[in-house]
This record gives C-alpha cells, structure tokens and sequence, in this order.
C-alpha cells in the first residue's frame, strides 16, 4: 500500500553536509506525519526530525540547529538537509511515515562521518 525508499547517504567528513530524500509511493493522498529516524551501532533508533502535512517540525535534541526537514506534499517527499555533521551523526537513517493509523519504514541509508 505504501513504500518508502530513502536515498542521499553516503561518506562525509566532519563539518561537512549531505542531503537526505524519502519519497513514498502507492495509493496515497497525504501522509500526515514524514520524518526521519537514526540508528547507530549498539544504540537504539532515536528521533531526527518530523514534519506534520500542515508543517508543523519537531527535532531531536542532538541535531537542532544543525539538521533542516522539509516536504513537498503534492510529491509526497521528504528531505533532510544535514550540516556541520559530527562522528556522532554516523548511523542507518530510516525514513517514517504515519498514515491511516500505520507507521511505514523504509529500508535505510547509512551515513558515515569520518576523516
């Protein structure tokens, strides 16, 4: 009914930027709530960034003021503008979607930060 395929990961080096997609495909009219989730080696999935159909965002505390989420609603999309990237950000990041009282994830893309 509904998938999501991430793409953007790739290898940065600190203080460097990249930029995350997650476009979401099927019989879909809106998807109330698109975001971003992470998850590092040995750590549990943690909160990036939301964003609500109507624009309302929502930051995890260890990206704020770094990391930008946007959407285009008619394309069902969401972005995530990554910078001033640290090791600490290196991890799998999920694309989510909240639709019709379902949550859909897609299937990652690894971000490495390293020299």
């Amino acid at each position: 009914q509904v998938q999501l395929v991430e793409s953007g990961g790739g290898l940065v080096q600190p203080g460097g930027s990249l930029r995350l997609s997650c476009a979401a495909s099927g019989s879909i009219l809106s998807i109330a709530v698109m975001g971003w989730y992470r998850q590092a080696p040995g750590k549990q999935r943690e909160l990036v960034a939301t964003m609500t159909s109507g624009g309302s965002t929502n930051y995890g505390d260890s990206v704020k003021g770094r990391f930008t989420i946007s959407r285009d609603n008619a394309k069902n999309t969401v972005y995530l503008q990554m910078n001033s990237l640290k090791d600490e950000d290196t991890a799998v990041y999920y694309c989510n979607g909240y639709y019709r009282l379902r949550y859909y994830w897609g299937q990652g893309t690894q971000v490495t930060v390293s020299s």
